[in-house]
């Protein structure tokens, strides 16, 4: 991906949610608890890129081989909550074989985190960087599009009127 050699900033109308999800291997030799885990993931994002319409708008990866993490960013709550449930999506069916072949074992950790944000709410900037994060799953502008202060970008300062 090429970088962008100057200060961008992502845009997106309206709220959105921000899911944090992990796991981490706790018990590395059990190789028939954690790799369904970890196989789990990317079939989801698959019907996930191949079904725009449940929601979710982009995702970033990270973290460490023993402790992977994705970011996504979905269009609501409601949105992901119905994945979450959805019986013919593909989440139902690894969370509960999760739960009856990991349960409480601790030889796998998973965990999640969920933010909803208002609308003007929230900031993402970026310098030299390619499209990434937020920018990448919906849309990047000039930083002075969204304010030249972080105060600005978070709505706690009115935006000068030149900007």
């Amino acid at each position: 991906m090429p970088t962008i050699n100057r200060r961008i900033a992502a845009s997106i109308e309206g709220d959105f949610v921000v899911f944090i999800i992990g796991m981490r291997v706790n018990k590395p030799l059990k190789l028939h608890k954690w790799l369904p885990v970890a196989i789990a993931m990317p079939r989801m994002l698959r019907w996930l890129d191949k079904h725009p319409q449940a929601g979710l708008l982009g995702f970033q990866s990270g973290g460490t081989p023993r402790s992977p993490t994705l970011i996504q960013y979905w269009r609501s709550f409601e949105d992901l909550a119905r994945f979450a449930k959805q019986m013919d999506a593909p989440h139902v069916g690894p969370w509960r074989n999760f739960t009856k072949n990991v349960g409480t074992s601790g030889d796998v950790g998973i965990w999640h985190e969920t933010f909803k944000v208002r609308a003007g709410e929230y900031e993402a900037v970026y310098g030299n960087m390619p499209v990434f994060g937020l920018a990448k799953a919906t849309r990047h502008v000039p930083v002075g599009k969204r304010g030249e202060s972080a105060a600005q970008r978070i709505g706690l300062e009115p935006q000068n009127s030149e900007t």
